[in-house]
C-alpha cells in the first residue's frame, strides 16, 4: 500500500470518530473565529517527512515560530485551495506537485482563527524556497518522530496572567508548539502511526 493510500485509509476510517479537543486556550463555545487553512506536507518517502517553515522574526504575530504553510481563507476559497495558495505563495510549493489526501481535525486558536490541516503528499527534494517577508527558513522533520507521543511532551507558560498547558517537540535546534504541534498531536491520535 503507497504512502498516499495509507494516509487516505486511516483519515477516511477516523471520520467516524469523536473530534479531539483542538485548542490551546479556553475558546467560549460560539466565539467567532476566523477560517484559515494549513498545508501538511508529507514527503513521498522511504521515510516519509513533514515540511515544516520556521517564521521570520519580523512578523507582528508568532515571529520565529515553527509552523505549517498557510494562512487565513480569500473569498470564495474553500481549505483546499487556501492551503495551496499559500503553500505556493510561502515556499514555492506548486499546487500541482500536491496529492490532497484530506483534511484532519480543524483547530481554534486563542488568537481567532479556525484552522483546517489539509493533509496532502509531494515529492521528495522539491526545490523549496523561502518567501523572504514571511518564512525565514524550510525544512524537513520525520513523520515518524513527529507522530511518536514519546516526543510530544506537555509543557505549561503563564500568558496574560493565566497558566496555559501546551505540547512542545524539540526537533534538532528548532521547537515545535502551539497550534502546529496541537494540530500534529490530533493528526497522530487519527492516523495512529504506523497504520
Amino acid at each position: 500500500m503507497t504512502l498516499a493510500e495509507r494516509l487516505a485509509v486511516a483519515l477516511t476510517a477516523a471520520r467516524d470518530a469523536p473530534v479531539l479537543a483542538g485548542d490551546d486556550y479556553d475558546i467560549a463555545p460560539g466565539d467567532p473565529a476566523t477560517p484559515a487553512a494549513v498545508l501538511v506536507a508529507i514527503t513521498d518517502r522511504v521515510e516519509p517527512g513533514v515540511i515544516l517553515t520556521q517564521r521570520t522574526e519580523t512578523l507582528r504575530r508568532h515571529a520565529g515560530q515553527v509552523a505549517f504553510p498557510g494562512g487565513r481563507l480569500d473569498p470564495g476559497e474553500d481549505a483546499v485551495a487556501a492551503a495551496l495558495r499559500e503553500a505556493e505563495e510561502e515556499i514555492a510549493l506548486p499546487r500541482d506537485a500536491v496529492e490532497v489526501i484530506g483534511t484532519s481535525d480543524r483547530y481554534r486558536t486563542g488568537t481567532g482563527f479556525a484552522i483546517t490541516p489539509v493533509i496532502g503528499i509531494v515529492p521528495p527534494d522539491l526545490p523549496l524556497v523561502a518567501g523572504e517577508a514571511e518564512v525565514a527558513a524550510v525544512f524537513e522533520v520525520p513523520l515518524a518522530f513527529l507522530l511518536d507521543a514519546a516526543n510530544q511532551r506537555a509543557a505549561r507558560a503563564v500568558h496574560q496572567g493565566r497558566e496555559r498547558h501546551y505540547v512542545e517537540m524539540l526537533w534538532n535546534d528548532r521547537r515545535i508548539w502551539g497550534a502546529t504541534a496541537g494540530m500534529i498531536v490530533n493528526l497522530s491520535r487519527r492516523l495512529r502511526w504506523p497504520a
